[in-house]
């Protein structure tokens, strides 16, 4: 089997571990994309420069310390969309904003106005521009998760250079990165089949849910090749690497289902860098997420089961069990969050000092993989105790979830 690594560097692959020694290396050749139009490489960079001379407009040079583009054009894997008036932006542009000082009073002066500079800009750029207040002091402190390694070994400075990230060398190397992390990546992608699944049953189904259906059917594609990256230690801020390396996974006789996963991951990255609007069908659509929500599921207890050192059957198994499925979390911290997500009433429960991940792990294991549950009262009430509503229907209840998991994303 494959050995699953909590900073252990033990894989079962067809070669030894690869490392790469990027060091915050820009995006290769100063490109944004790997096969955009020039013209699209030039919006790009003047986006660049518009959120560099609304920032500096906003807050003082005195706090202002770097600005990163993240995220696939921050690597210089950015969507290239293919469109009769020429190459244009897909996915969202992610900045983030350093700032010297507290993150929360940087938040509370200059949030407000951050935030609208990235709205009005998004018209511009054909994209959503995200604007994150963020400190690089934080950074360097904090312990390493998908985020971190993700930013500090693929990004763009659009303000600042390489000798700021001195102290982040703990990011550096995805073998350290936890389990934990590829639970919480298999959660939120599990979450886009959920809210895909409540889409397809609009009537009339429209090109815009079409689009949305199709464009999380495409993460979860992705997901399930990068959680068996993640957990064994291979994972890799380039997502043309992750491809490379899962092809070289030896297919274990106790995971038939990697071959699907090796096959899905590869679509996946092609439509990540080359996406296309979906226009399929609702009946073509469902057919394809029904197949991908049944390889998410066997992902899903293959990692919880190793994970968390039990082996989980079913959906319905993992969501009824006591074990706690956040165990690395504080107990006392817990209380904090239960008590800004849910009120004062979380200070008296039994669970308020879980974090609330476990309630929403168990209510969307219930929901995505077990269709009937809003027909059967011991599974409803289950769902309804987790979310801290009232809603029957499939669809209160997704809302109810996307409520709550919208805090955690």
């Amino acid at each position: 089997m494959i050995a699953l690594v909590n900073k252990s560097p033990s894989l079962e692959t067809s070669a030894p571990p690869l490392r790469f020694e990027m060091a915050g290396k820009e995006s290769r050749d100063g490109r944004f994309t790997l096969d955009g139009s020039d013209d699209l490489e030039e919006h790009l960079a003047q986006t660049c420069e518009n959120v560099l001379a609304g920032i500096r407009a906003l807050v003082p040079a005195k706090r202002l310390e770097a600005i990163l583009l993240g995220g696939g054009y921050g690597r210089g894997e950015g969507g290239v969309l293919k469109t009769a008036s020429g190459d244009q932006p897909y996915n969202d542009l992610e900045y983030y904003v350093c700032l010297r000082g507290p993150v929360w009073l940087n938040e509370r002066r200059y949030g407000p106005a951050v935030h609208e500079l990235g709205r009005r800009l998004s018209s511009d750029a054909g994209v959503d521009v995200e604007l994150k207040i963020f400190s690089l002091a934080k950074l360097r402190y904090r312990p390493i998760n998908m985020f971190y390694y993700d930013l500090v070994l693929g990004h763009r400075w659009v303000l600042g250079d390489e000798r700021l990230l001195q102290g982040c060398a703990h990011h550096r190397d995805e073998r350290d990165l936890p389990l934990s992390e590829a639970a919480h990546l298999l959660m939120n992608r599990c979450s886009g089949l959920l809210f895909a699944r409540e889409k397809l049953l609009h009537r009339p189904f429209t090109a815009a849910e079409a689009d949305f259906v199709g464009r999380n059917l495409a993460k979860a594609q992705l997901a399930f090749g990068d959680v068996v990256l993640t957990a064994t230690g291979q994972y890799h801020w380039s997502c043309r690497e992750r491809r490379d390396r899962l092809k070289r996974f030896i297919l274990p006789g106790d995971l038939p289902w990697l071959e699907e996963v090796q096959k899905q991951h590869a679509a996946g990255i092609h439509f990540k860098l080359h996406p296309e609007r979906t226009m399929a069908g609702a009946s073509t659509l469902e057919a394809r997420h029904a197949q991908l929500t049944t390889l998410a599921l066997q992902t899903w207890l293959w990692l919880e089961s190793h994970r968390l050192h039990y082996p989980f059957a079913s959906a319905r198994d993992y969501a009824l069990s006591r074990i706690d499925k956040c165990p690395e979390t504080n107990a006392w911290r817990n209380r904090l969050i239960n008590l800004k997500v849910f009120g004062p009433m979380a200070l008296t429960s039994l669970k308020g000092g879980v974090n609330p991940r476990v309630r929403l792990l168990h209510a969307l294991s219930l929901l995505l993989f077990e269709p009937g549950v809003s027909n059967e009262p011991s599974l409803l009430n289950r769902v309804q105790r987790e979310l801290a509503t009232t809603a029957t229907t499939f669809v209160g209840l997704v809302s109810a979830y996307k409520s709550i998991w919208t805090k955690f994303n």
